[in-house]
C-alpha cells in the first residue's frame, strides 16, 4: 500500500514514476488528495487547478501531468483544517443551537456571559 508521502515524494522530490513501475498502484492514487496537498503552495496551485479542471481525466494521467510538470522541490505544508473556535461546544449545548447559529452567538455574546455559561457546565472535582 502505498502512502500519500509517497507519492508526494515522487512528484516533488524523486520524480520516479510509481505506476509506472508498478501499474496496480493507479488504483490507489487519490487525485482529489493530491490536488488539495498542492493547492497549499504558491507555485503549484495553479496546476492543482488545471487538474481540478479536468477530474474526470485517468489518474495516471493526472499524475503524470504533475509529475512532469512540477519541478524538483521539497515542499511541506501543515494539513489545512479549521480552526478551532474556543467555547462553542459550551454555547451548543446551552442553547441547543447549531455550529453556525453558536458561531453568531460567540460574536455578540459577552465575556461574563461566556464564564456565565461556562460555569452551568462546571462538573467540580479537581481535574
Amino acid at each position: 500500500m502505498t502512502e500519500l508521502k509517497d507519492w508526494l515524494n515522487s512528484i516533488n522530490q524523486t520524480k520516479i514514476n510509481l505506476i509506472d513501475e508498478n501499474p496496480s498502484l493507479e488504483k490507489e492514487y487519490a487525485p482529489y488528495i493530491i490536488n488539495r496537498c498542492f493547492s497549499g503552495h504558491i507555485d503549484c496551485l495553479m496546476f492543482a487547478n488545471e487538474m481540478n479542471q479536468y477530474h474526470f481525466l485517468p489518474k495516471k494521467m493526472q499524475y503524470d501531468f504533475f509529475i512532469n510538470s512540477l519541478r524538483k522541490k521539497k515542499r511541506f505544508s501543515p494539513w489545512l483544517r479549521q480552526d478551532k473556535i474556543k467555547d462553542l461546544d459550551y454555547v451548543k449545548r446551552y442553547y441547543g443551537y447549531s455550529n453556525e447559529k453558536a458561531k453568531q452567538a460567540l460574536r455578540i455574546l459577552t465575556k461574563e456571559q461566556l464564564t456565565f455559561i461556562k460555569s452551568k457546565f462546571e462538573t467540580g472535582g479537581t481535574k
